[in-house]
């Protein structure tokens, strides 16, 4: 394994990241107004091994296939091409999905803004700018089954060793950590999905570990804890006379006094994770267990978002990018009606510039955003829709920033804007790239 880069847990000290986002108090998916600016077009890290932040309007010269700063002729060329040849090895120790299709820059690019963003101790950052400089576990868990479906074991291990640390005793999670481990950087409180969304990433890991030549037993002994701790706290909140979860803030991160699609889908993909975790340890009476639960969240989403057609809140409401969470390659199988309403969803979620928004409800009107837009690619590709997932692909592809960078958002002018590159939407491409490398 080579050394690994040190991302953007210090870009506290980046002057440039404090002076592109000082006038710009926004948090993650909360943004009901639409900005037009790019907060940077990437990242990048110098000779010495620092991150930095490539602000809006530069256009930085890397060493060829890194996002290592090309420092020119002098005494830095040498470390800087040490880095290079490590990044270049990085590489080729796992796939690059897409190259088959003509998408391998557009992989790479998200893989090395992945592992910049990337700590040696498993801190994934959201982004590069201030707002987002923090760990959600909902994203860390896609960027683990990215670094899975990508061959990149070690790094999806990190991730997964860094949020069994923070975890809570009761298996709950905060929205987002510090990216040193030592607490919150907020009050935004606890968060159910990311609970589930571990499971559903660990259950990825160990299914693909004997392909990835690693020790299932061992690994999912490593991971004991957290199974244990995720699985009951995911039993707590369902045990509810709806059977449905108990609210909570969902990747919409705004309070919620009712549950959504956006907790209960990724609750019961958690549930089936945990099932088959058990299950392959031999352990039947604990799968068993979480079966019969399993089974009765499946009916109550079935009967209390279903008969509606999957809208955010039970009852007959708007639908939003949740809706794809119905689908593989979430659960095991649609549940009824499911790949139906996800359909629907798409014509109500569009947006001026051609991507998606969060949902048909959304109150901002203009801006995509390409975390929802990937996702749906990815439900695409995953449920034989191919062309679909292609187009949305493309599109993503040809909204990148001048780096390379995916941003979190489009403006209706076609304009990459605020902050770039986000690690979900990476994750996010490249498991659609992945899926659609599979033998059709």
């Amino acid at each position: 394994m080579t050394s690994r880069l040190r991302p953007l847990t210090v870009v506290a000290t980046l002057v440039v990241a404090v002076a592109l986002v000082a006038a710009a108090a926004l948090v993650k998916p909360r943004a009901p107004v639409a900005h037009n600016s790019l907060y940077q077009n990437g990242v990048a890290v110098d000779a010495e091994g620092n991150p930095t932040i490539i602000a809006a309007g530069e256009q930085p010269q890397y060493l060829a296939g890194t996002r290592i700063l090309d420092p020119g002729p002098g005494d830095q060329l040498e470390a800087a091409e040490i880095l290079a040849s490590e990044s270049h090895q990085w590489l080729a120790e796992g796939q690059i999905p897409g190259a088959g299709h003509d998408y391998a820059e557009l992989a790479t690019t998200a893989l090395l803004d992945l592992r910049t963003l990337t700590s040696d101790d498993g801190a994934v950052l959201a982004g590069p700018s201030t707002n987002w400089r923090y760990v959600w576990p909902r994203d860390a868990s896609f960027v683990v089954a990215a670094y899975t479906a990508t061959g990149h074991p070690a790094d999806a291990i990190s991730i997964l060793e860094f949020l069994q640390q923070v975890q809570e005793d009761d298996g709950s999670f905060h929205a987002r950590y510090l990216p040193d481990g030592s607490g919150v950087p907020d009050e935004r409180g606890l968060q159910t999905d990311g609970t589930a969304w571990v499971l559903w990433a660990l259950d990825r890991l160990l299914a693909a570990a004997p392909e990835l030549g690693l020790d299932v037993a061992a690994l999912r002994d490593q991971f004991t804890p957290m199974i244990e701790r995720s699985t009951d706290y995911l039993l707590s909140q369902t045990n509810t006379e709806s059977g449905l979860p108990l609210p909570s803030a969902d990747y919409w991160e705004r309070q919620e006094s009712q549950v959504t699609l956006g907790t209960a889908a990724p609750v019961l993909a958690g549930l089936e994770a945990s099932e088959r975790i058990y299950r392959g340890a031999g352990l039947a009476q604990q799968a068993d267990d979480v079966v019969t639960r399993t089974e009765q969240l499946r009916g109550a989403i079935t009967d209390d978002f279903g008969q509606y057609g999957y809208g955010r809140y039970p009852s007959r409401t708007a639908q939003d990018a949740a809706t794809a969470f119905t689908l593989p390659p979430f659960l095991a199988e649609p549940l009824p009606g499911a790949l139906v309403a996800w359909q629907t969803s798409i014509g109500a979620m569009q947006r001026p510039a051609g991507g998606l928004a969060p949902g048909s409800s959304w109150r901002e009107p203009s801006m995509s955003w390409t975390p929802e837009t990937a996702l749906y690619a990815w439900a695409a590709a995953s449920n034989g829709q191919d062309a679909l997932a292609w187009q949305w692909i493309e599109w993503i592809d040809e909204h990148r920033t001048a780096t390379g960078s995916i941003p979190e958002k489009v403006g209706p002018d076609g304009s990459p804007a605020h902050v770039a590159p986000l690690t979900w939407s990476c994750a996010l491409v490249l498991l659609t790239l992945a899926e659609l490398d599979e033998p059709r």
